[in-house]
């Protein structure tokens, strides 16, 4: 009732004061108030804090809030019965407003709860038609590849209009996987390119000055470690000369990390990328309308000390010594797509654009808990292009709650409105039940 401002007009507090709220704050789903940086107007007197939430005004003490500093910047305490003041510890009386509510309005609120999904409308779904769907979907992947091909010509205008410097960061981000995307990228902006080709021809230079600039060289760890030693004496005297400053190590992460996708094989591969120069943006453009050329792009292969380790003085077995077929596929969608798109916006090349959009087609769609959660809800993921629009809209419209702005929920809403008279012999999304139908097999 709170986050959807389902109030009464106008609203008082209990003593009789008139109450607007401005803004409803976040909600706050660790420990602390139930929503913070809410901004409300009390009698024409502006607050900015948290609100707390409780069925009864005497649950604030049942739950020790008067004893927690976390609550003293609560400017609202909102309740369902007031049973009683509540009292900071300044002496001064929190303000409170009550909301009651019909044990009818409670129990509907309980069914919709039990049955809440991370897609409003998925138990709906089929009963659209094909074409509503699949015509939204379309719009979608272009939606999606455009907003990737702007964030690169971003980067681009951030480096000073340097578009091969742009396509390292990018390739950089992307060789991240998600995971460890933005450190490598700082890590990638933390050297200028210029740099690292004074020494393509050099490779231990160059992992010298990515691990270097990763945070990851101290010469007083891995003392028997001669390659680690190595890096060291080499990234102190390239710092030195270039002026370098090295990013956070605490910024690489690890969890659920397999050791073959450690973020130290990563920069290696980054690393690897820059042997005889970089002209990998030239390539990408030139074999836009040839995929397995494309993928041949992305075969940088490890150094020798890197084909047996997986971190500093840790050898691993059996690792992988070049990415994935899943692994370049996952770079062709995010990078090598996305670049071309951006070439092809940059140059006013329309059909470039739709050798884009035509690689996104031709590659197999990604596998992840939100293509999953389409599929069960019956929407159907043949490409790469499919699923990149389902994850669009998964992103960029469910979780920002925009229903209205999605054609699905425009046709559902549209659907609802129609008399009997037009709806006889069509199925009307409410009349179906709110379980999902099963995934089409095979």
């Amino acid at each position: 009732m709170w986050k959807h401002k389902m109030l009464p007009r106008p609203a008082f507090t209990v003593d009789g004061r008139k109450v607007e709220i401005l803004s409803a704050g976040v909600l706050n789903v660790d420990s602390g108030p139930d929503f913070t940086g809410a901004r409300i107007r009390i009698d024409g007197q502006e607050w900015v804090g948290n609100v707390e939430i409780h069925i009864n005004a005497s649950d604030w003490y049942r739950h020790n809030h008067q004893t927690d500093p976390a609550y003293e910047n609560v400017i609202l305490h909102v309740v369902r019965r007031s049973d009683g003041k509540v009292t900071l510890s300044d002496g001064r009386i929190l303000p409170q407003l009550e909301l009651p509510y019909s044990d009818t309005f409670g129990k509907m609120y309980l069914d919709l709860s039990r049955r809440i999904r991370a897609v409003p409308c998925e138990g709906y779904l089929h009963a659209l038609p094909p074409l509503i769907k699949s015509d939204w979907v379309s719009t979608l992947a272009v939606e999606r590849l455009q907003a990737k091909a702007e964030r690169i010509s971003q980067t681009a205008e951030s480096l000073g209009g340097d578009w091969e410097r742009a396509c390292f960061v990018t390739l950089a981000r992307a060789l991240g996987f998600g995971l460890n995307g933005d450190p490598l990228e700082m890590l990638a902006r933390s050297v200028p390119l210029k740099f690292l080709l004074r020494h393509s021809d050099h490779p231990l230079q160059l992992e010298a000055l990515l691990f270097g600039q990763a945070g990851m060289l101290d010469s007083s760890c891995h003392i028997f470690d001669e390659y680690y030693q190595l890096l060291c004496r080499e990234y102190y005297f390239l710092a030195r000369k270039y002026g370098l400053h090295p990013i956070r190590v605490d910024l690489w992460k690890y969890a659920r990390t397999r050791p073959g996708n450690f973020p130290h094989r990563r920069i290696a591969m980054l690393a690897s990328s820059l042997k005889g120069g970089f002209s990998l943006m030239g390539r990408i453009v030139e074999a836009r309308q040839d995929p397995a050329r494309l993928r041949s792009l992305f075969a940088f292969g490890l150094s020798d000390y890197w084909k047996e380790h997986f971190d500093f003085d840790r050898p691993g077995a059996e690792l992988p010594v070049e990415l994935s077929q899943g692994s370049v596929s996952l770079l062709m969608i995010n990078f090598a797509a996305p670049l071309i798109a951006a070439v092809a916006r940059r140059r006013g090349d329309f059909e470039m654009g739709e050798h884009a959009f035509n690689l996104w087609e031709s590659i197999a769609p990604e596998r992840n808990r939100y293509i999953t959660q389409w599929a069960a809800a019956g929407m159907d993921c043949r490409t790469a292009a499919d699923s990149q629009a389902l994850l669009q809209l998964r992103k960029e419209y469910c979780d920002r709650e925009r229903c209205l702005e999605c054609r699905l929920g425009h046709a559902l809403l549209r659907r609802s409105l129609l008399t009997p008279t037009e709806t006889a012999g069509m199925l009307s999304p409410f009349d179906i039940p709110l379980e999902p139908s099963a995934p089409a097999q095979g």
